[in-house]
């Protein structure tokens, strides 16, 4: 029988130094320190790659966690409740895992600052116990130089933390999320890994930036929806373009590609 070498159990994990929990009141402060948190975490595991395939240390497992936004309210305030957004609808703790703040920022800052607004109460930044995926810590651009993988002498999944579809299903969203006993309520419908798997979709499939596209995306698989949502773009931005003006009106774009 073939003698076989195989690699010993990794029992150190690395990581960046733990950030202390932080308290805001100002909104603004607080997505620019989820910011910094997360540029430096996916940092980390980016230089950790790039030092594997330079010889470094394959005896040890990297790992970074994405940030988490948290809120806690102690009682059922008086809200304008026509919104369904910038309020809890009950007491208690509610947080959230944070992806790619550059991209989400003017949201996350219109979020908070309608919570902080409504209950009184200022949010905490800190790092969730949620693992950053190697995959997802390259960003759009990111230089990789070619064969680091082939040069590292251990299986990634031994070394990094990997996209886990456990983590990016859509309960929240789906409103079959059970929250268990001293586990805080979900503060948003999806978690930070399954917005960057989403977000990985979009460059996949459509060699584009994320950055590049507006706020809202409709997916279609079948052909005759895209040519059908194509004539429908083309009538609405004939009918502006032969509209007539009333004296003293500003005309106005109706469909943005």
């Amino acid at each position: 029988m073939e003698n076989r070498i195989y690699p010993q159990p990794i029992e150190t994990i690395v990581s960046p130094e733990r950030v202390e929990r932080q308290s805001f009141t100002d909104a603004a402060g607080a997505v620019a320190a989820l910011r910094l948190l997360y540029d430096r975490n996916t940092a980390f595991l980016r230089d950790a790659f790039n030092a594997l395939g330079s010889g470094g240390d394959s005896s040890r497992r990297y790992r970074a966690c994405y940030p988490e936004l948290g809120v806690t309210t102690s009682s059922f305030s008086q809200i304008d409740s026509r919104q369904a957004y910038g309020h809890m609808p009950t007491p208690g703790h509610f947080s959230t895992t944070i992806t790619r703040p550059d991209l989400f920022g003017t949201y996350l800052v219109e979020q908070l600052r309608l919570i902080m607004r409504n209950h009184g109460v200022p949010v905490t930044v800190s790092e969730s116990a949620t693992p950053i995926p190697l995959h997802f810590a390259f960003l759009e651009g990111t230089h990789v130089e070619p064969g680091i993988a082939d040069r590292i002498n251990r299986p990634i999944r031994d070394l990094f933390d990997v996209p886990d579809l456990d983590g990016t299903d859509d309960h929240i969203a789906n409103g079959t999320f059970e929250t268990m006993a001293g586990e805080s309520r979900p503060l948003a419908p999806f978690t930070a890994q399954r917005i960057d798997y989403s977000l990985h979709r979009l460059s996949h499939y459509t060699a584009t930036s994320p950055q590049h596209f507006q706020n809202f995306v409709l997916f279609t698989n079948y052909q005759f929806y895209i040519d059908e949502f194509c004539l429908y773009a083309r009538d609405l931005m004939t009918r502006a373009a032969t509209s007539s003006r009333r004296p003293g009106s500003r005309k106005r774009p109706i469909w943005r590609w």
